[in-house]
Order: structure tokens, then sequence, then C-alpha cells
């Protein structure tokens, strides 16, 4: 309801981001607001933000300034600054966001807009499709009153807060000083007050869940079928036991009691063209009643034991199944995929999905025009996963994951790599698409005296 006007990053200032990181993303244009965001309403340009454009100039990257002042206040600004501009730009309308792209000769996905308003240079971001920071807005030191607009904006921000699915969906574009410069003491969330208050907003965001999917027109696949559809699209399977220093055995085993439960429930069950998957609607909620056991959970930056606990492994296993699909993930959640040292050769996204019931869920939609099933079985500690189609898909795909490291960051380390999904024409082997699905920069939750030494960069 609210994602529209959720930002895809949050800055302290212009100032704080790092362009060259951006262009390293693949952006090639920056489309700018001015007043709030680079400079105060109605100001000049200052050296500094003539200096910064040199600066994103040089990083390679294009600007244009769409504003909704008029073309002689834009000029002024522009006295030492070389960029192009859109006045009377009339936002949130989408019509001039597009025209910007036009007028920057580079496609939709190469563009990033950059703002202060949420109700005007977000919203209208998101509308026509263009990736987005939003910067704290300029205020004078002595200005106390801000208008409702702006109050409302808070409220935004405080949901947007709450989202994590919604938060750094660029990924690392800032300074490291920006980064030093945040400060460190936030306000405890109410969730964060006590396990009372954390059980109370838990039961909250259930319900929302299922008050959102009672109005959604969503049809989600329940059709269970003994019979294996004939043609497999994708499999894979791994161990449920990790047994590694610092690794609690037993919570990995229970984790595998876990996995069994959950798979009876989804073995064979049908996706019908146009359905969506649900995990949670599928597997129904965890309970001690139900058989399920504690296992690893992450709570905060922590894994402690809780019921149910080792699911986010089967979720991430059939994750991996439908990245190499045509098949569109409608909702995915993230967390660290370093949780315990790898076993054997490295493999892209073998951990890193997160699910907790029924609010933070996994789904995927069936955009083609065949029937697909999933097969989830266990045998000894060994969990199997097939996805399985009437017919062959005309493509091929793989994940690919470049610069795989370790980096120390303050007193932690950090996982670090780029997961690609690549596309490919079956009958020809042509490449026809390489896009990035993750900007890895995961924390890792693990003994670090386990972390291959070759791998660890400064």
């Amino acid at each position: 309801m609210f994602k529209v006007f959720y930002p895809y990053e949050y800055a302290e200032s212009v100032f704080s981001i790092d362009y060259n990181k951006l262009y390293s993303k693949g952006y090639r244009g920056v489309i700018f607001d001015i007043d709030n965001t680079l400079v105060h309403h109605g100001e000049d340009s200052t050296p500094e933000v003539d200096e910064l454009f040199q600066i994103i100039h040089r990083a390679g990257l294009k600007t244009l300034l769409l504003s909704n002042n008029d073309e002689e206040r834009i000029q002024r600004f522009l006295k030492n600054i070389d960029s192009l501009y859109i006045c009377d730009a009339e936002k949130p309308h989408t019509a001039n966001y597009l025209k910007a792209v036009k007028m920057l000769h580079i496609k939709k996905k190469e563009a990033v807009f950059i703002g202060d308003q949420i109700f005007t240079d977000i919203y209208g971001a998101n509308k026509s499709g263009i990736d987005n920071i939003l910067v704290k807005y300029l205020r004078y030191n002595d200005e106390t009153k801000i208008g409702i607009r702006r109050n409302l904006e808070k409220i935004i921000l405080k949901l947007y807060s709450l989202n994590k699915s919604c938060q750094h969906r660029i990924g690392d574009i800032y300074k490291k000083e920006a980064a030093k410069e945040m400060p460190a003491k936030k306000k405890k969330l109410f969730c964060e007050i006590s396990p009372a208050c954390y059980a109370i907003s838990s039961q909250k965001e259930i319900l929302k869940r299922h008050l959102k999917d009672f109005f959604s027109h969503e049809k989600f696949a329940k059709t269970i079928q003994n019979q294996a559809l004939p043609n497999v699209v994708s499999s894979h399977s791994s161990n449920m036991i990790k047994r590694a220093k610092g690794v609690d055995l037993r919570l990995q085993k229970n984790k595998a009691t876990n996995i069994i439960l959950a798979c009876r429930k989804m073995n064979g069950i049908i996706i019908h063209p146009g359905e969506v998957f649900s995990f949670w609607r599928t597997v129904g909620q965890t309970s001690r009643r139900k058989g399920y056991k504690d296992g690893r959970v992450i709570s905060g930056d922590k894994l402690i034991p809780g019921p149910g606990g080792g699911l986010c492994n089967l979720a991430n296993t059939i994750h991996l199944l439908v990245l190499h699909s045509p098949l569109e993930v409608t909702e995915f959640h993230k967390h660290s995929d370093a949780l315990a040292p790898d076993q054997g050769k490295r493999v892209p996204f073998s951990s890193g999905t997160s699910v907790s019931y029924n609010y933070i869920d996994y789904r995927f939609r069936n955009n083609t025009n065949q029937n697909v099933q999933l097969l989830l079985w266990c045998e000894g500690e060994t969990l199997h996963a097939e996805l399985r189609s009437e017919y062959e898909f005309p493509w091929c795909y793989r994940l690919v994951e470049e610069n795989h490291h370790f980096r120390k960051e303050g007193n932690k380390y950090y996982r670090v790599s780029k997961i690609y999904k690549e596309i490919t024409e079956r009958a020809t082997g042509k490449i026809l698409e390489k896009k990035l699905i993750l900007d890895n920069h995961s924390e890792v939750m693990y003994d670090y005296s386990l972390i291959p030494q070759e791998l660890i960069r400064e």
C-alpha cells in the first residue's frame, strides 16, 4: 500500500553518496531535484555543489535537473554547472521523468533520481519505474516549524524503517566516511522493548498479512498431485545438518526434523498458470503441537533457538529452483548467507532466504503457459528438491558469482560478492541476458577463525 512512497535508498545528503559506486552498479545518469536537495529553497548553487557535479561527471555519469521551478531559477542555479534540465516538471506526474531519461540517451534502468520530497520526487520516480534515493531535506538551523506534508513524510519514513525488504534496494552506494558519520544510537522500536512487545508486534503483522491476503485478488496454489510432471526444470540437493565448530548439533538435527515436516505439506504441489505459491500458506503455522522443534532462528543479529527454526534452508532451496527457471519471484526477504562455514565448493545462494510465519514469506508466480510442480523430500540427512513442468522451456539458467571475498568492517566480517542470473537460449547456447540479482553484503555469523584466509581482502 505504501511501497509506492518508499525510496530505494535513504541518504544523509547528496555529498554522502559515492557516485563511482553508482556507476559501477550500472547507472549512467543522475536526475536531481534542486530545492532542499542540492541547496536551500531558492538559493543559487554553491562552490561545493559546483564541485560535486564535476565529480559526478568525472565518474562517467550524465546529469539532469528535474524541477518544478521556472526556467529563470534553474538557469541561475546552473551558472557554473554544465547539465541538462527540465523546468516546470509538474512532479510527481511521470511524463517528464521519462522525458529526462530520453534526454540523457540512456535506458530507464540506468537512471537514478535523487530528491528530498517523498510525495513528489520519490512518488513520481517510483510511478515512472526509476530507481531513486531520498536525501534528508536541507533545513535552516533556526527553522522550528515544518509543514503538514513534512509531518506526513515522517510517518511514511517510520513505516519504511520497519520494512526491511524495501530498504537498500540499490546496495552499498555510500562513502565510507559518510557511514561513520551516521549516528550509532537509535531509538528502540516497540518490538525491541521486551519479549512481550515482540510477541504483540508479531501477532499484529500476522493479522495484517491475513487481512491483506483476504482482500487480495491473488489465486494461491493448493493442488497436491502425487504423480510427478515429466520434465525436470531444475533440481538441487543439500545436506540439512552442518557439523562445524560453534554449530549446535542438537539444533541442526531439530532443523532437519522441521524441514521433513514442512516438505510433507508441499511435496507435489502444482502451481497452475497465473497462480502464486506462498511458503506459509502451504506449510501453515509451525508449533510444537504439530511436532516442530527448536532450530536456529535469527533475532536481530543473533542466532537463537526457536520453534520451526531452520525452515529458511527449505525456502532458500525453493528459491534456488525458481532462480533456475522463468518463474517470477514476487516476495523475497534476505538474511545473511554466512550463517555457517561453506561445506565444499561455494554455491551462490546456498543460503540467505528469510521466512518467518507469516509476514516474512517467500512467494513466486507461475507466469508461464504450463503447469509447474515442486517435489521436496528428505533421505537421511539430505534434502532433495525438483522443479518440474509439463514440457521443456526454451531457455537455460545459470547463477554466476563474481568478486566473492570476505571483508572486515569495524569489528565484524562480511561476505561480499555480486550474484548474476544468466539466461541462455537452449537451442543455440546464446546468452540472452545477464542481470544482477544480489549485491551481497552479509554479516558472518560464525567463528571468524573459520573464514578462509585467502578470501579475506582489505
